[in-house]
């Protein structure tokens, strides 16, 4: 930390000011937050389990599910606490800790829908070779190397972040710590860290969304030598990845494809991509997906019979 930093907490100022909104907005968002805990981890429990589910399509879904529910407990949990506190705070260290894992779990994620899409491109554009090309070591190296792009690139804007000296004020204007909001609070000039920031967020965000298009793109145009059939079921797969892209990566180039700054409509966007996406994502992949539906039905029957019958199954 620089020696003028003489700040140790911040305070938040949340999303709503009003109290009865704020009890509002928690009885909302807390069965949102557990429903995205259930949903997404009923995909790893049922992929995990169901024998077959294990393709690797449903390999990079579970880890998709698994790192949901870890980008959305950096934030929702304090934040849905907090719409009960009459004053809102946070400890220096305890910002800089929700910086570093939300972009590690943000980026992760970003980096697993590139892989989801490169698995359908190889399964429809290559599907002879498709056997070989992703094999087990191929999905374990593309899930490893999602999680350390996720790494890497949350180090770097931490490195940029404490450096920064904070002097007063220390009220964040959001509803959790986030890099715009915290470059308002510094007492230095900040415009090459939003630079470094812009270039480290918004543009892997651009980059892998620009890369996830052309890819759909390309599936698209091969399936027209598919058969019927095969055209319907690539179509209702790839259907719901874009429908996860675009929720995800249209709020994450709206708030960090541009210099360092706060507009009135980023808690609003920041509250879509935090709170709202995480929990559409399994059911988007759910009801669009008979294999996962038949799986998590069989699953399910299985423990009704098993809670029914004590014996079953010995």
């Amino acid at each position: 930390m620089a020696i003028t930093n003489n700040v140790t907490e911040f305070i938040i100022t949340g999303l709503f000011q009003d109290p009865e909104v704020q009890r509002v907005c928690f009885v909302i968002f807390l069965p949102v937050y557990l429903a995205t805990v259930v949903g997404n981890g009923l995909i790893v429990l049922t992929v995990t389990v169901s024998k077959s589910l294990h393709s690797p399509m449903y390999f990079f879904l579970s880890y998709l599910s698994l790192v949901e529910i870890s980008y959305s407990s950096t934030v929702v949990p304090k934040f849905i606490t907090d719409l009960l506190a009459e004053v809102k705070t946070i400890s220096l260290e305890g910002c800089l800790a929700q910086i570093f894992f939300f972009h590690f779990f943000g980026v992760t994620e970003i980096f697993l829908l590139t892989v989801m899409a490169y698995d359908r491109y190889v399964a429809i554009c290559k599907p002879l070779y498709y056997a070989n090309i992703m094999d087990q070591p191929m999905c374990y190296r593309l899930v490893t190397g999602s999680w350390l792009g996720g790494m890497i690139h949350s180090i770097i804007q931490i490195l940029v972040t404490v450096q920064l000296p904070f002097c007063g004020p220390n009220v964040i204007d959001h509803y959790f710590c986030d890099l715009h909001p915290l470059f308002k609070l510094a007492c230095s000039d900040t415009f090459v860290e939003g630079v470094v920031v812009m270039a480290n967020s918004g543009l892997i965000a651009l980059c892998s969304f620009l890369i996830l298009v052309s890819s759909y793109v390309v599936i698209l145009v091969n399936l027209r030598n598919h058969s019927t059939e095969g055209r319907r079921k690539a179509l209702s797969t790839c259907v719901s990845h874009i429908t996860v892209v675009i929720l995800f990566f249209g709020p994450a180039i709206f708030l960090y494809l541009r210099p360092s700054s706060t507009f009135a409509e980023d808690k609003l966007v920041a509250v879509f991509y935090t709170v709202i996406t995480p929990m559409l994502n399994p059911i988007i992949y759910t009801l669009r997906n008979a294999e996962v539906k038949s799986a998590m039905r069989r699953l399910w029957g299985k423990k009704v019979n098993s809670a029914a019958n004590p014996g079953y199954g010995v």
